[in-house]
């Protein structure tokens, strides 16, 4: 392990020696730590930081995927990590950390496919949790970059785990990628997840494609040779033109949906040329068109419309040489690290623009003030703005969404601002018209208590219950309110001279709430809120409902029968 190779050439002396005082950290904290490949632990660490310094990420960042398991895995505190490396990297490592807690809740005797669906109808909404929780992109290239090499190191761990580690991958990390624009990465983690998910699919991938693949070799050669010459003549000069292999998950999808017929897949190896700006794409695939006719319905032009996570370039499948279908993809040096790196290019670029180098090296990019992964982001949810560059880089699309979690570990997505009304109507509505009070992480908490991300979050019922009026002050959600109003249009309302508090001194115990609510409930109360808070070190159970004093003296005597509550009265509201 080299610490060299993790400096880039524009870092200064200081940047540098923050890496190398932050590798032999690292080094020391993870001495004598062995992974279950026996590798020392470290490693890990180093292909983590190295695999960032690919990106081209800042020192900072670099130093934090070197440390980002210290303060997990080793015996440093948070409050010590800070004073040795300060608060930006602190922030970033606990962050990294804060993800890694994110577990998925499976049960290991259900077959592959169930969990997949059980993780599939969370996917979407857990992506956003790792965004809204990193606050600051870096954090999820960190774990990005961490879960990179953990899957090529997946071999060493039992099948059970494996299996669990490469669907989390495949649903969640691999999809993330691709939603910041990553492309290359995404690829490169479906690829490492399918031997394990799809293992007799890759057996037979394996032994049936290799000839294909170094036959298409030689004939992508011959054809490269052939659109160099004429684009030369033709007095553009490409940047590059090379071919690259579909990768294997990815040609097992579209082998599936083509009943196996590897005849039917074009783009088996795809031909890419790379030329200085877009005039020149348009040129390039009016060239190729003139040497090969091309076949109808695969012209496909992503620079006009660019994909939903940003990426832009001209694809043409042609009749070529020997009639051979054979597919091309036209793009700028710009496009082309955006489509292999996306928001990690974007850090590049941001890092080097306002350079008298760089803007003599990259003329297209001088002028470019927004890349696409930032125009997709605004499309995703407004609220991006273009500032400087870290600020650029924090999760402000998100800043108007919490993500709380139910018991079962399943994340709803929210507004900022929602309480737990809001979140029972969200998993149901009747949840949500039954509702009578919240936990949120263990404690009992009001209804118009306003939820943060990460809260985990258990609504108590009462059934035939109905929503209350109040609950419009605060309910957030245009669903919530929606249900609350159609639901008051059904019952009588009840004048406010009959609300009734009822305040209730318990001695504390698990199931309590449930039996005293139970009483209203038998007698036909529907009670309207019920919190509980400790007051002068007593447990006071404060509940209202609507009903008249003869019936609040009724249930009074009934409720005295439970031994846990120690004193009780009402009043009128």
């Amino acid at each position: 392990m080299d610490v060299k190779q993790l400096f880039r050439e524009s870092f200064n002396e200081k940047e540098k020696q923050f890496i190398k005082r932050a590798f032999e950290f690292g080094q020391k904290q993870h001495h004598g730590q062995k992974r279950k490949s026996g590798e020392p632990y470290f490693t890990h660490c180093y292909q983590t930081a190295l695999q960032l310094a690919q990106w081209q990420m800042d020192s900072t960042t670099i130093a934090a995927g070197l440390l980002h398991d210290v303060v997990e895995d080793t015996g440093i505190s948070l409050d010590d990590f800070k004073k040795q490396f300060g608060e930006e990297i602190t922030f970033l490592v606990d962050g990294v950390t804060k993800i890694g807690r994110l577990k998925y809740r499976q049960n290991e005797k259900e077959s592959l496919n169930d969990k997949r669906r059980l993780l599939s109808s969370q996917a979407e909404n857990i992506r956003k949790m790792i965004l809204a929780l990193s606050s600051d992109l870096r954090v999820v290239f960190i774990k990005l970059a961490d879960r990179l090499h953990n899957m090529k190191t997946l071999g060493a761990l039992p099948p059970q785990k494996q299996k669990r580690i490469a669907l989390e991958t495949s649903e969640i990390y691999s999809p993330l990628a691709y939603r910041l624009g990553m492309s290359n990465l995404s690829g490169e983690l479906e690829d490492l997840t399918f031997p394990y998910l799809h293992p007799q699919e890759y057996k037979w991938l394996k032994e049936n494609v290799k000839e294909q693949y170094e036959e298409r070799h030689k004939y992508s050669e011959k054809v490269k040779n052939i659109v160099e010459k004429t684009l030369k003549e033709n007095k553009i000069e490409p940047i590059n033109i090379d071919f690259r292999a579909k990768r294997y998950s990815s040609l097992y999808k579209k082998l599936f949906r083509s009943n196996m017929n590897l005849e039917q897949i074009y783009d088996l190896i795809a031909l890419r040329i790379i030329v200085k700006n877009i005039e020149e794409c348009y040129a390039a695939l009016g060239i190729v068109h003139q040497l090969w006719p091309p076949m109808p319905g695969r012209i496909k032009d992503y620079i006009a419309m660019p994909k939903p996570n940003g990426y832009r370039s001209l694809h043409t499948t042609v009749f070529c040489i020997d009639n051979k279908p054979t597919e091309f993809q036209i793009r700028t040096l710009e496009m082309h690290n955006e489509a292999e790196n996306g928001i990690a290019a974007h850090w590049a670029y941001n890092e080097a623009k306002d350079t008298k180098k760089y803007r003599e090296n990259n003329p297209i990019f001088a002028d470019k003030k927004e890349l696409a992964w930032i125009r997709q982001l605004k499309e995703w949810q407004t609220g991006l703005r273009s500032e400087e560059f870290i600020q650029s880089l924090k999760v402000d699309f998100l800043k108007d969404r919490i993500f709380a979690i139910t018991p079962k570990g399943e994340v709803v997505d929210l507004p900022a601002g929602a309480t737990p009304v809001d979140f029972a109507y969200a998993i149901h509505t009747d949840i949500g018209d039954q509702c009578v009070g919240a936990k949120v992480n263990g404690k009992i908490t009001q209804l118009d208590h306003q939820l943060q991300s990460g809260d985990l979050v258990e609504i108590l019922i009462q059934k035939s219950k109905k929503p209350s009026e109040s609950w419009l002050e605060f309910a957030k959600t245009s669903i919530a309110q929606k249900r609350i109003k159609s639901s008051l249009k059904e019952k009588p309302q009840f004048a406010k001279s009959n609300l009734i508090e009822f305040k209730i001194i318990v001695q504390d115990r698990i199931g309590l709430i449930k039996d005293i609510s139970s009483i209203f409930s038998r007698n036909h109360i529907n009670i309207q809120t019920i919190n509980m808070a400790d007051v002068s070190g007593q447990s006071v159970v404060k509940i209202r409902c609507a009903i008249d004093k003869e019936k609040a003296e009724k249930i009074i005597l009934k409720l005295k029968k439970i031994k846990e509550i120690k004193e009780i009265n009402y009043k009128v509201i």
